[in-house]
């Protein structure tokens, strides 16, 4: 396989973001007097962000009165313990070392807003050759763009590219900008065959293996 690039989604596949958002959600409910939520029925729900979080711990939607100050709390809370708990997944830094030292370029490609990824990459010393977030350009995952874009940044063709992810979303992103795709099993999501991925991983190890 001719490939020079890999480009990583960010939770939950190269960073185990989980167990702090989770500690923002329960924090947010003992604050309003409300119970904790299990970290089990959390955890699916941390690559879908704040709002998700949200409508998830307080069983409503954004039409609520309260569900933008909530929302915006969350984050607040999130943001001020962003490596509490938060580390890269097993395997992922050896993997990163054996990247560079092959002179591959590696980057990052998520929906996660700007300031939380580079707040998060920053206090976990993680410096990727591009970093593409949800509000970088007009569009996000599942659209081709920030692949497409993250792959110009690099100067490098997207044939040359693999896309890892534990989304289906990541796996139509990469399908939509033609760049070969990598599910992984060790994710929030649930790897069904209908993501319709290229290559399918269940440690970050494999990822060396494909190339």
């Amino acid at each position: 396989m001719t490939v020079n690039t890999i480009l990583f989604d960010l939770d939950g596949t190269l960073i185990d973001t989980a167990p702090d958002l989770a500690y923002a959600l329960n924090t947010l409910l003992e604050e309003c007097d409300l119970p904790k939520k299990p970290y089990e029925q959390i955890k699916p729900l941390a690559a879908f962000g704040g709002k998700a979080l949200i409508k998830f711990g307080f069983d409503c939607d954004e039409a609520h009165p309260q569900f933008t100050d909530r929302h915006q709390r969350v984050l607040e809370i999130y943001a001020d313990n962003i490596d509490k708990h938060s580390s890269t997944f097993e395997g992922i830094d050896t993997c990163i070392a054996a990247l560079k030292k092959q002179k591959m370029h590696w980057g990052i490609v998520t929906n996660k807003p700007e300031n939380l990824t580079h707040l998060l990459l920053a206090k976990l010393n993680i410096k990727p050759d591009v970093v593409v977030c949800g509000d970088t350009l007009a569009f996000n995952k599942p659209h081709p763009a920030p692949l497409l874009y993250a792959c110009a940044q690099l100067a490098v063709e997207p044939k040359r590219c693999l896309f890892v992810g534990d989304d289906k979303n990541d796996m139509l992103a990469g399908s939509n900008a033609n760049i070969k795709t990598v599910a992984v099993t060790y994710g929030y999501g649930k790897v069904d065959k209908d993501w319709n991925y290229d290559y399918l991983i269940n440690h970050p190890q494999e990822i060396m293996e494909l190339l």
